[in-house]
């Protein structure tokens, strides 16, 4: 990688870094392109070259979270052999991400339904459906072996998600008494059991 590229994925890092502060610290109302800038030390033309606009660098950062949530679930589930533990690890990993990065979580929960994703939905669209793939291939072939319920795979994936980004969107929102932890003490095995073959 050339020296010019290096600075160019620096500065890029370092847009999206800081806009992910401004969001944690501001709020959606806070997240504009003036504080991104400000906190960024960047110019306004840089953060244009490198996204296009608001959107993109929102779209960007939207992509880079949801990566990192992924990763970590997908980590977490193919390491385990049986579908019981598998779903486990899935539900607790989500959780505790949940938990360890705040900031990510937030944004990825308050941005999930704003306009400024919607010019870039099938992008978006694109990147989650390649980082769940890895988790859809896993639900399969257990699907396959009949260790999980005879259910489509779209379905089992909103079984775990559903009730994981309602617990997580309470506890982010702290308009909700919900505790985190006692969430991840009964929500891995509740799961589990919605699942299991008859």
């Amino acid at each position: 990688m050339s020296p010019k590229q290096q600075r160019g994925e620096a500065t890029v890092d370092l847009i999206l870094t800081s806009a992910l502060r401004v969001f944690a610290e501001s709020g959606q109302q806070g997240f504009t392109v003036n504080a991104v800038v400000a906190a960024g030390g960047v110019s306004l033309g840089s953060l244009y070259h490198h996204f296009g606009s608001f959107d993109g660098l929102a779209a960007a950062l939207y992509i880079r979270c949801m990566d990192q949530l992924c990763d970590d679930m997908v980590a977490a589930l193919t390491r385990c052999r049986t579908a019981r533990t598998g779903i486990q690890a899935w539900v607790t990993s989500y959780l505790r991400f949940t938990e360890e990065h705040r900031d990510v979580a937030l944004f990825l929960h308050a941005s999930a339904y704003s306009g400024y994703l919607v010019a870039h939905a099938e992008e978006i669209g694109a990147a989650k459906a390649e980082k769940f793939a890895a988790i859809m291939q896993w639900l399969g072939a257990r699907l396959e072996r009949g260790e999980i319920a005879p259910l489509p795979v779209s379905v089992v994936e909103v079984m775990v998600m559903g009730p994981l980004t309602e617990v997580a969107r309470r506890w982010l929102s702290s308009t909700y008494e919900i505790d985190l932890a006692e969430a991840a003490r009964y929500l891995p095995d509740r799961i589990w059991r919605s699942l299991r073959p008859d």
